[in-house]
């Protein structure tokens, strides 16, 4: 059974995002108030008029679809991907044929939590366009690996049987730091992190078959992003996932001339995007992109990834200055040797799909909001974006704890004692906390009808009364903080509760979905896991689901 928007079950908990501190506006507005960023936007996600609307504009499209497909069929050749991932790729060769896509970084071993959350979010959005709009739809999942920030994919964070939190590493093979990400192959430090990883697992029935393909994918001498790639295949290629490796040369033809018009039409780009940004502050709203004036939104792929910046009639790249005909010369010769910044890859990647949705995390939906002008210079039909499902798994000893207690997650986040405090405070005796409140302000009340006496008798006074009610203040406080002590001395079973309750929502003081790579869940939960949050956890803009596994 699905359960409704927003209603909680037995096993999940609903929570508005916005009582989250890091949700920003932006995110809060396009889910619960999207008539004040439409502008901004090419449709509510929340009505059925836009997804029809958005199959229309991707259908109307031509498409290079069979060589697009040609070249995801060899990517998933060598990575032996699922027949059913084959397949739905196969569909895609269809001009009716839809897609909802989704990406992220090749984080070893999956990436954190969220990833899949992002995944789960598109193949359920696909299954939904195919259910009530009666056309084929494919969710893909695109892997952004021309960034060469190694530091953002080499760990992945898991905690151990006694819920302490530890990284993971691949450590930094030859090329990393300095190669885009696909570019660099994993050495033999792969093992030894995987090795590690078993050490720090507690061992479960789903463990063997995990390392098992863990150790598969995540080979010596295998590319970080085909390593990414074939791990995701085995968790979610038999739900129809197709995976695409971005960095693929083979398919850089296919949007050559969006390179060639971003060069000629060199910082366009830049500008509209600012502007759009400048808009959204106006309206109270942050903008998550400033681009400089100089900014090409292309990298120069040539070993390393340099950015390229306009010069007057000729470019930079890096400390080298190249005159414009040499570089279209180059772009339309070897486009292979380009990639996308952040500004255009949206539109590469919807020039190559047929795409009528993005599911985005929020922070990627506050550039998103900035591309619309962007998506219409290229000519390209701008898709609807959804935010992806966001989740805490918890075990049933947390759940009952944040329920009994109706204690707000957020709470758990500070990486101190106030929240446990505040909570014991409210468990003891009645009669305990009204008594010290009481006796703080008749202190008060004496000490300042004192403090207002005594200069008739010698003006000095009133600073010594002042002093010592200060210190009498401050004895009443430790007092308290004593009384709190004792209460946690009592009901040290409740401080525990709480503690198991905080080393799972937020390890390290972070919130989980971004911070245990879901290896550890998969590990914990087996299979059984996936169809768990396929089929329980509703699509619901808003919602944070907390979930007991």
């Amino acid at each position: 059974m699905i359960p409704q928007p927003g209603v909680a079950t037995t096993a999940s908990l609903p929570v508005d995002i916005r009582r989250f501190p890091w949700i920003r506006p932006l995110a809060a507005d396009y889910a619960f108030a999207y008539e004040r960023l439409e502008s901004f936007f090419s449709g509510n996600p929340q009505s059925p008029a836009a997804w029809t609307a958005a199959i229309a504009r991707a259908q109307g499209v031509t498409r290079q679809r069979d060589r697009i497909v040609d070249v995801i069929a060899a990517q998933q050749e060598r990575r032996g991907a699922p027949a059913a991932s084959r397949a739905a790729l196969q569909t895609m060769r269809d001009g009716k044929t839809v897609a909802v896509l989704t990406g992220q970084q090749a984080g070893v071993f999956g990436g954190p939590l969220f990833t899949l959350l992002k995944a789960l979010t598109a193949i359920r959005l696909a299954e939904q366009v195919r259910r009530e709009h009666r056309v084929p739809a494919v969710a893909v999942f695109w892997i952004d690996a021309e960034d060469h920030d190694w530091d953002e994919v080499k760990a992945c964070s898991v905690l151990d049987g006694d819920l302490g939190h530890h990284t993971v590493s691949v450590g930094n093979p030859v090329g990393a730091h300095e190669r885009p990400v696909a570019r660099v192959a994993l050495d033999a430090a792969t093992d030894t992190a995987i090795a590690e990883l078993e050490r720090l697992l507690t061992p479960t029935e789903f463990t063997p078959a995990l390392l098992a393909q863990l150790r598969k994918a995540y080979r010596p001498g295998q590319g970080t992003a085909d390593a990414f790639g074939q791990w995701l295949e085995s968790v979610l290629g038999d739900r129809g996932l197709i995976v695409y490796d971005a960095s693929d040369p083979a398919a850089k033809p296919l949007v050559g001339h969006l390179f060639t018009q971003e060069l000629e039409q060199a910082g366009a780009t830049g500008r509209a995007v600012a502007e759009v940004g400048d808009a959204l502050r106006e309206r109270g709203y942050h903008a998550q992109l400033t681009p400089h004036a100089d900014s090409v939104a292309l990298f120069h792929l040539d070993g390393g990834r340099e950015p390229i910046r306009s010069d007057g009639d000729s470019f930079r790249i890096g400390d080298t200055r190249v005159d414009k005909p040499a570089l279209l010369g180059e772009v339309r010769t070897h486009p292979e040797a380009f990639s996308p910044n952040v500004m255009l890859r949206p539109i590469v990647q919807d020039t190559l799909f047929p795409t009528i949705c993005y599911v985005a995390g929020p922070n990627e939906l506050a550039y998103l909001g900035q591309l619309k002008p962007v998506y219409a210079a290229f000519g390209v039909p701008m898709p609807l974006m959804f935010q992806r499902l966001t989740a805490t798994l918890v075990d049933s000893n947390a759940m009952r704890f944040l329920t009994r207690h109706e204690f707000p997650i957020e709470q758990l986040q500070a990486q101190d004692e106030s929240a446990l405090n505040e909570l014991l405070a409210s468990h003891l005796p009645p009669g305990v906390e009204t008594s010290i409140e009481q006796a703080g302000r008749m202190l008060r009340e004496r000490m300042e009808a004192l403090a207002a006496a005594v200069p008739q008798i010698d003006p000095t006074l009133e600073g010594a009364t002042r002093s010592t009610l200060g210190r009498m203040e401050d004895d009443l406080k430790k007092l308290h903080g004593k009384v709190i002590q004792a209460a946690k001395r009592k009901d040290e079973t409740l401080r525990r509760q709480f503690q198991h309750a905080q080393a799972q929502a937020f390890p390290a003081g972070h919130p989980q979905e971004r911070e245990i790579g879901f290896v550890y869940f998969l590990n914990k939960y087996g299979p059984p896991l996936i169809d768990r949050l396929s089929h329980e956890l509703a699509l619901d803009m808003g919602t944070h689901w907390v979930v007991t596994v």
